[in-house]
């Protein structure tokens, strides 16, 4: 017995051996590299099956972000060189340059872009960018809320999908919130984050400046969702499970002063967006003003009423029949920049239009009146007969001290804006 165990330990003890020798010759075999091709290709030669993953965003991202561009706002700028002792006045130089970008949702088929005011703001050209080619379209802003902060461009010939719009009414808090968008430009184009919505009627109040200088306090209700938001996304959209565009992102909050809207907390991941209910009214309007022949039609037009003009005397200068004071820097006021109307003269084509003493013109058609000389360079483009459209901020408390060599400025700024037809005629001793 005692034989057999020690034969049997010694076989067992003989086997180890021979089983440490292999794994220390594999171990020394796969340190210098003896792998065999096919244990190489099983480690690293794996696929995926895309089939086989699931989820409830890939659908949805597919159906719409094509419909997503990027909005490029252009200004145009004039400097003088050349001024000084012995240059005279200067030459002018103007320059065209890329003033910000943002994004862009299309909702038409006929190349209707949904966006935010603040993406076009002061634009002198605005483009579009999509994902199917690398060209830039020229686009028109055919409609604006300042005070909502959206604003509607028309694209011709663009040919991108349009999305659904939902009703935003129905949202619903925890459901999920999908937002598509260009943050920090084309580099990031439609990029996707992921969240929910986290708020309803989430109420903002801003300071804000109109596109006359006007400054006035708003609040807006707003969706607020923790999928990120970043600049550049301003405009863009945020849809629900179904690809219906519910929102559209306009500002996040950035803790400790930093980012598009400091909130003065440590925070992250509270974004904001306009609900798309609040932007179907303009959205109607625009449909309705739709004509895919307007600008050749208002280009026919305008050539129209040029050519029937003639030369006669009777074609003279026009003047509206007012005495004014450009002002400006009175946005602490309430008050736009624009030319305050000190006096209107009686039986004058500002008179028989609604002019009033105390009305501040800012506008005239869709030129803003926005330094000393706008007004009379303006007027002096037309020809007795012209009608023209004159937007005035009216502001009774200003309009009551017309006459007073001072003005009190305590309740100044609670007005609103009037637009008024004007037909201009030839009236001697007239200032403007």
């Amino acid at each position: 017995m005692r034989k057999h165990s020690s034969m049997f330990f010694g076989l067992l003890a003989v086997v180890l051996a021979l089983v440490m020798i292999g794994a220390t010759a594999l171990t020394a075999g796969a340190a210098s590299g003896t792998l065999s091709q096919e244990e190489i290709d099983k480690i690293v030669n794996t696929t995926t099956d895309a089939s086989q993953v699931t989820s409830p965003f890939t659908e949805v991202v597919n159906q719409v972000r094509n419909s997503v561009v990027g909005v490029n706002n252009y200004a145009t700028t004039t400097s003088y060189y050349g001024y000084g002792f012995g240059f005279g006045y200067g030459q002018p130089e103007t320059k065209e340059s890329l003033q910000g970008t943002g994004s862009g949702v299309v909702i038409s088929e006929y190349g209707h872009v949904l966006t935010n005011y603040h993406v076009v703001e002061g634009s002198t050209r605005v483009t579009v960018t999509t994902g199917v080619d690398d060209e830039e379209h020229e686009a028109t802003v055919v409609g604006y809320d300042a005070d909502l902060d959206i604003a509607v461009l028309e694209v011709k010939g663009l040919d991108v999908p349009a999305v659904v719009l939902g009703d935003s009414d129905q949202l619903q808090v925890g459901e999920w919130a999908i937002v598509i968008g260009n943050p920090m430009g084309e580099n990031y184009s439609r990029s996707v984050t992921i969240g929910a919505v986290s708020g309803l009627n989430r109420e903002v109040t801003d300071r804000t400046t109109d596109r006359y200088g006007r400054m006035t306090t708003i609040t807006n209700t707003m969706i607020q969702t923790d999928a990120a938001i970043n600049s550049g996304n301003s405009g863009g959209g945020m849809f629900n499970i179904l690809g219906q565009l519910q929102g559209i992102p306009a500002r996040f909050y950035a803790g400790s002063g930093s980012g598009f809207f400091s909130s003065g907390y440590d925070v992250d991941n509270i974004g904001l967006c306009i609900p798309i209910n609040v932007a179907k009214p303009l959205i109607t309007e625009v449909l309705r003003d739709y004509n895919s022949n307007g600008t050749q039609a208002a280009a026919t037009e305008t050539e129209k009423q040029t050519a029937d003009k003639s030369d006669s005397p009777l074609y003279g200068k026009p003047r509206l029949g007012v005495s004014y004071t450009f002002i400006s820097n009175a946005a602490q006021y309430g008050l736009p920049t624009g030319a305050l109307i000190r006096s209107v003269d009686e039986l004058s084509p500002a008179s028989e239009g609604g002019i009033q003493a105390g009305d501040i013109i800012v506008d005239i058609d869709g030129t803003l009146i926005n330094t000393q000389n706008a007004l009379t360079d303006k007027l002096a483009e037309y020809k007795t007969g012209d009608t023209i459209t004159v937007k005035v901020y009216r502001d009774e408390a200003l309009a009551s001290q017309m006459d007073q060599s001072r003005w009190d400025m305590t309740d100044v700024g609670n007005g609103s804006y009037v637009d008024l037809t004007v037909t201009l005629r030839v009236v001697d001793n007239m200032q403007s």
